[in-house]
């Protein structure tokens, strides 16, 4: 067998890393960059008889394709690793997965995908697909791992992949724009109340009233816009619970990763193809109630659940926390009501006093104009001003301003008054907030 020149005299080959290197930045030709790739991917995946293709059919269909094109080393190397990627890791977006610096990616388009870099939303010009096609292989590649698929049956999946980032997906006929994928990343380092702390997102005494409300075993809410980061609030607040309590987390999709040794972690599950065996979020609240919990956190409450979780927490399963879509601590409140409404038909008056026998606390979390995320108001719930529940606010963010750069000014305020929830938290044995309070 004829040896290759590598072989012969024995030459080390060092690997180079070409994942750095920008799509299209190494060609300049990129209508030529888009032939060749839609050329061999063709080959390799329509053509191939088998889902495992070898390493050794794929550099022959490589250099293959590029016989009689005027490539340098550096194009031909960053093909191959353009090419590994589809065959070994997600396509175009491998790299956008694997960077820890993106938090968000949205796949709009063949030519338009955006990122969330440091909180801010970009479009990324640096990667492409080729064609619609192209973008379906790529979601069915990160869905097949945990048995779902997408098609015009079901054109629509949601779902936590293998490395626990979020995956939503819309195809046609649902999707007029063609396929669209959006996924949550998944952070292997979690954000702690130092992270919080340093970042400005809220001050230290709100940081210590917020374990002091924990640790006594408050009842929260915290509420805000989509990307705010309420769910990373919610974790940083499940780090307080003492280790020695029984916790059971429920979620649509498991993000909530808590430390202590006692805890139950429950998910929903889909219908199947004949559209049974689904489990709601509701359903696992009220089979939770039996499982002996000391706290329950639900990840969001979007519905039916919301009236289970307030029966929960009235009916001594203190210390429970939840998040929910809202844009300020009285539209948490209002949108509360609404999803009651929708588990039992009951007088407006009644769920208002059951709401507020239940919440304690209702924080809410925002990412402001230049991509920071601010915790902009901790309220406390004081009974009733008439047939309206009454919230006290405690801490407040008050934005004053932009600079030319964009960036939000503003100030962190404490109210004045003493929160009645202060003699409350003293006589379950917390003793240092009197710096704060009095």
């Amino acid at each position: 067998m004829e040896k290759s020149f590598v072989d012969e005299f024995e030459v080390k080959e060092t690997p180079i890393n070409y994942n750095d290197v920008p799509d299209y930045e190494t060609f300049a030709n990129k209508e030529l960059l888009d032939e060749l790739r839609n050329k061999i991917i063709q080959n390799l995946i329509d053509n191939s008889n088998s889902n495992q293709i070898e390493t050794g059919y794929v550099k022959s269909q490589i250099d293959k394709t590029l016989e009689g094109y005027d490539l340098s080393m550096v194009e031909r190397n960053y093909i191959n690793n353009l090419i590994d990627n589809e065959i070994n890791g997600y396509g175009p977006i491998t790299e956008l997965l694997e960077d820890p610096s993106i938090t968000d990616i949205m796949v709009n388009g063949t030519n338009e995908i955006y990122i969330e870099l440091d909180g801010k939303i970009v479009k990324d010009d640096s990667v492409s697909f080729i064609n619609n096609d192209h973008i379906i292989r790529t979601i069915q590649r990160l869905i097949q791992p945990i048995g779902r698929t997408i098609d015009t049956a079901n054109p629509m999946v949601d779902a936590r992949i293998s490395d626990g980032s979020r995956l939503n997906a819309i195809i046609e006929p649902l999707s007029l724009n063609g396929p669209v994928l959006t996924i949550r990343k998944f952070r292997k380092e979690l954000v702690t109340i130092d992270d919080f702390l340093r970042n400005g997102t809220m001050t230290p005494y709100m940081a210590r009233f917020i374990e002091a409300c924990v640790k006594s075993k408050m009842n929260i809410i915290v509420c805000g816009g989509t990307g705010s980061g309420k769910t990373t609030l919610l974790n940083i607040m499940s780090s307080f619970i003492d280790d020695n309590e029984r916790i059971i987390t429920i979620e649509d999709a498991a993000e909530l990763k808590l430390k202590q040794e006692h805890v139950i972690s429950l998910e929903t599950r889909n219908a199947n193809y004949e559209g049974s065996g689904d489990v709601t979020v509701r359903d696992l609240v009220i089979n939770s109630l039996r499982m002996r919990p000391d706290r329950i956190i639900v990840g969001e409450v979007r519905g039916k659940e919301s009236f289970d979780m307030l029966q929960a927490m009235n009916t001594g399963h203190e210390g429970s926390m939840t998040t929910l879509h809202a844009n300020s601590p009285k539209d948490s409140l209002n949108r509360l009501e609404t999803m009651v409404l929708m588990a039992v038909e009951i007088p407006i008056k009644a769920i208002r006093e059951y709401i507020e026998n239940a919440i304690d606390i209702v924080i809410n979390i925002s990412r402001l104009t230049d991509g920071k995320r601010k915790i902009t108001s901790i309220c406390e719930v004081v009974g009733f001003d008439g047939d309206e529940i009454k919230l006290n606010e405690i801490f407040a963010f008050n934005q004053t301003g932009v600079t030319k750069n964009g960036e939000v000014i503003g100030e962190f305020v404490l109210n004045k008054a003493t929160p009645k929830i202060y003699d409350r938290l003293k006589s379950r044995g917390i003793d240092n907030l009197t710096d704060i309070f009095e």
